[in-house]
């Protein structure tokens, strides 16, 4: 009895694990480089030390900033493909549409800062916006780096339970909220005297986008 043959479907996986070692190189020489900014970096969930010593604007341009920036991009995109996969909406070995998510998000993150500039430049709140936007630069490339690790996991296991994202998702919404709280905190004074401009800033440049 001739036996039924059925094709052997395998999925090319170089292209991730090629980008999972440059991601992680990358966050070796940026911890290499600054090492102590590094280290009070990754304490920043628990202390707000980090947030009060690097604040000044001309961090967003710093290679620190830049390099994690590009490690973020990189781990949120995964994470979205991750996700879409684990509930039946994608494969997370295409690699065409990690490039799709990845150029989205780049788009995405900077046209909401140009976009920010332009507006806070309109209310005269330039440099109380680029901390507020340093401040959240800094949370969000933190939930980035927490995650790059977890999505190496995730991606060379089958079966994921659909839970694992959602509790991702909780955990980082919930650290983003606690970034927004420290802003608040951290910048009050300058927030009391332009309420109403920070009040449409926030409608306008942080809720309605992600809407």
């Amino acid at each position: 009895m001739i036996e039924q043959l059925h094709p052997r479907i395998l999925e090319n996986k170089d292209w991730a694990t090629l980008l999972f070692v440059v991601t992680f190189a990358v966050v070796a020489m940026t911890k290499s480089a600054y090492e102590t900014r590094f280290s009070e970096f990754s304490k920043l969930i628990f202390s707000d030390k980090y947030a009060k010593i690097y604040r000044d604007n001309n961090q967003l341009k710093s290679s620190f900033t830049v390099g994690l920036f590009f490690v973020q991009i990189v781990s949120y995109a995964f994470f979205i493909q991750l996700t879409m996969h684990i509930f039946g909406y994608a494969s997370k070995t295409d690699w065409i549409l990690f490039i799709q998510i990845a150029t989205f998000l780049l788009y995405f993150i900077l046209g909401k800062f140009l976009i920010e500039k332009i507006v806070a430049t309109s209310f005269n709140i330039d440099e109380f916006a680029d901390l507020f936007n340093l401040q959240k630069v800094t949370y969000r490339t933190y939930i980035g780096v927490l995650i790059l690790p977890i999505n190496a996991v995730l991606f060379y296991y089958d079966n994921i339970p659909k839970i694992i994202p959602l509790a991702i998702i909780g955990i980082s919404l919930c650290i983003s909220l606690y970034s927004y709280y420290i802003s608040i905190k951290t910048y009050q004074n300058a927030i009391i005297s332009k309420l109403f401009y920070f009040i449409l800033y926030l409608c306008a440049l942080e809720i309605a986008p992600y809407y």
